[in-house]
């Protein structure tokens, strides 16, 4: 099992900037990948930034060049950093954690945090 404590979400006006932090613990084997995904009023959960185990962070085409994603293996945290932030970028966004129980992965995502871009 995993839990993940979620933080820095707010309001913030168009171009403005916010980091959101993300901390797993919990009883498993191994954490396989980390990142974030986000989900608007109506529209399905979609993937933001995510790196896994000896790969490059992976973005979505959306926010390619205004976010980045740092992971810290050792402390099994995650981090957002959104620059340049558009009012589309308005989400709940959630944490995400890819971990293993011997063979057995499983996908987790924390509760979110509101991110709200407005003037």
């Amino acid at each position: 099992q995993v839990q993940v404590v979620e933080s820095g979400g707010g309001l913030v006006q168009p171009g403005g900037s916010l980091r959101l932090s993300c901390a797993a613990s919990g009883s498993f084997w191994s954490i396989n990948a980390m990142g974030w995904y986000r989900r608007s009023p109506g529209k399905e959960r979609e993937l933001v930034a995510v790196i896994r185990n000896g790969a490059s962070p992976n973005y979505a085409d959306s926010v390619k060049g205004r976010f980045t994603v740092f992971r810290d293996n050792v402390k099994n945290t995650v981090d957002l950093q959104m620059n340049s932030l558009k009012p589309e970028d308005t989400a709940v966004y959630s944490c995400y954690v890819c971990f293993s129980e011997g063979d057995v992965r499983y996908d987790y995502w924390g509760q979110g945090t509101q991110v709200t871009v407005s003037s």
